[in-house]
């Protein structure tokens, strides 16, 4: 029997240590509370900015500048059409706005407004020249924290930016606005104890998605016009889906990831990556042009020296496409599943060839490459995460199963696996592993991708279209459907670019169908998200687009065509 430490201790040093653990809690909620009044005072530094601005410039059309898309925005920056002032500021209104509804902005960087100036000055012209970007939590920007919405992480600012935003700001960038994340990132969902939830700029009892779920928020709801955010299991892709914008998860290495903080650290069987968020796909395609610059090259040795391709992007010979409906583990919603017979019927009467692609194997790759892989340690280095924290945030039972003994993971697994197996399975593969078994599980990996890309060239194969989750779950959801990440993961495990457009809204027919879902395992989990995608007509779905790895161009590309034929179907995007 486990007796309580104060018990052991006597009365007088045991009130001693209740004493000392509830100052010490006090203390971590005073640092809360600085946070979040560093966070009001952001937003009302923001606004004050903004209305300083409206005052000295009252003939600004802010509404013309906010429709203009990012490449036409940033040409009239460049030719000296469009001030740079106007432009910023007519951003950090809107930011301002956004915020203000969906809770999506940790931070407002107050120095932008000097460098703003500065920009001004020197004229240098990058390829962003005046363009503001909002920067997601977990990417470090010097002098301000990378909280991942952990309270130990708090008054611990950057030393330096990290090499993306460094390489921004000299393409003439403005990042402007720091914004949310979940606790620990491990969610796509968008809540942590410090700034609380964001929600979903179309529907605010929605999830924005994760975790770079602020950053879908502002970019959704139009408060920045391009976005950085990171991926390691779809943290890019759920935001832009369920949000009705587009993301782009390069493969890992493309785009650097020194100064950028991570979920999981060290873990390498599942690849997290750097990306961009924006309206449309020739916004991420600039962002990319920009980012893959000798700049970047010179200040992490580790990406490899690729510039942008123009002629692979920029092609307009016909595809040859794989497509699958489902992976046979998430049973996809109506809409999503129309979804992508919608846009394979667009590519076909475009010219292109579609070729149905046999998905196997999903359920092993979630279990023993993702689960395992992640949490190869037993989970040991994620639970230090939380140490000293006032609350866990969405992951009790996440972390309960880390804290568990590997004889206990072992039981729960064989008793859950009769009524809920998928549950076993990821018991089972949170157990602690040696390092010769961590070895054959990435021998392992990379033997499945090699077979993936094998079958990938006997079909002949350019690019995959394929289902992306879909629509916006409820807030609060995501924590209990962990297993919806298959669509995803997959590509991470893969390290695959992947990206999403939206192409469709759900129907009074989708939702009608959604009567009748019942999921592939049948379990807690199939009925639990057959509530979460229920209430959502009109709400966006996307497709994902899938390229092989160092396939960037050819993925945007893609994503540039299903966007095209989309638009040129639905008026509503």
């Amino acid at each position: 029997m486990r007796v309580p430490l104060p018990a052991l201790l006597g009365g007088s040093a045991a009130l001693l240590l209740l004493l000392l653990r509830w100052r010490r809690r006090r203390g971590l909620w005073r640092k809360v509370a600085e946070a979040q009044q560093r966070q009001e005072r952001s937003l009302v530094q923001m606004e004050t900015a903004a209305q300083r601005f409206r005052e000295q410039n009252p003939s600004v059309n802010v509404v013309s500048i906010l429709s203009l898309p990012l490449p036409e925005l940033s040409k009239k920056l460049r030719d000296g059409s469009l001030p740079l002032d106007h432009v910023f500021y007519a951003y950090v209104g809107k930011a301002l706005q956004i915020a203000t509804e969906t809770n999506c902005i940790t931070e407002y960087l107050q120095e932008s407004e000097t460098q703003l100036r500065k920009v001004k000055l020197t004229g240098k012209q990058g390829l962003l020249y005046g363009v503001p970007v909002s920067i997601k939590d977990s990417i470090d920007c010097q002098g301000h924290d990378s909280t991942m919405g952990f309270i130990k992480n708090l008054n611990k600012p950057a030393a330096e930016d990290s090499v993306v935003v460094q390489v921004l700001r000299r393409q003439g960038a403005i990042p402007f606005v720091k914004t949310n994340v979940p606790q620990s990132l491990i969610s796509y969902d968008c809540k942590n104890i410090i700034f609380g939830q964001t929600r979903n700029p179309l529907l605010y009892t929605r999830t924005p998605g994760g975790s770079s779920g602020g950053e879908g928020a502002l970019v959704g709801g139009g408060g920045s016009i391009l976005g950085i955010g990171t991926d390691v299991g779809g943290s890019l892709r759920f935001p832009a889906a369920f949000c009705g914008i587009c993301a782009l998860k390069p493969t890992g290495n493309r785009l650097s990831k020194r100064g950028v903080l991570s979920g999981v650290v060290g873990q390498k069987a599942v690849a997290a990556a750097v990306g961009p968020l924006a309206k449309d796909v020739e916004s991420l395609a600039l962002c990319l042009r920009a980012l893959l610059c000798e700049d970047m090259f010179s200040l992490d040795s580790t990406v490899p020296p690729l510039p942008f391709n123009e002629e692979v992007y920029s092609s307009t010979q016909p595809l040859r496409i794989g497509y699958y409906e489902t992976d046979f583990f998430t049973m996809p919603s109506p809409a999503m599943r129309r979804a992508v017979r919608e846009t394979k019927q667009l590519l076909e009467e475009a010219g292109h060839t579609l070729v149905p692609f046999e998905l196997t194997n999903v359920d092993y790759v979630i279990f023993n490459f993702c689960v395992r892989g992640m949490f190869a340690d037993g989970g040991t280095s994620f639970i230090k995460k939380f140490n000293g924290e006032l609350e866990k945030v969405g992951m009790g039972l996440l972390i309960c199963l880390a804290k568990s003994p590997h004889w206990l993971k072992t039981l729960l697994s064989w008793i859950a696996k009769p009524f809920v197996p998928r549950f076993s399975s990821i018991i089972a593969n949170m157990r602690a592993n040696t390092v010769d078994e961590v070895w054959s599980l990435h021998h392992e990996i990379e033997d499945f991708c090699h077979q993936f890309i094998a079958q990938w060239k006997k079909l002949n194969l350019d690019v995959m279209l394929c289902p992306m989750l879909g629509p916006a779950l409820g807030i609060g959801y995501p924590g209990k459907l962990s297993v919806a990440v298959s669509y995803t993961m997959l590509y991470n495990a893969l390290d695959f670019p992947a990206g999403v457009v939206p192409v469709t809204m759900v129907t009074d027919e989708d939702e009608e169908e959604l009567k009748d879902y019942k999921g592939y395992y049948r379990d807690w989990w199939d009925r639990t998200l057959a509530k979460a995608f229920g209430g959502s007509v009109g709400m966006p779905v996307a497709v994902q687009c899938v390229a092989l790895p160092w396939q960037e161009e050819l993925c945007l590309r893609f994503m540039k065509e299903v966007e095209r034929l989309a638009l040129k179907k639905n008026s509503f995007f």
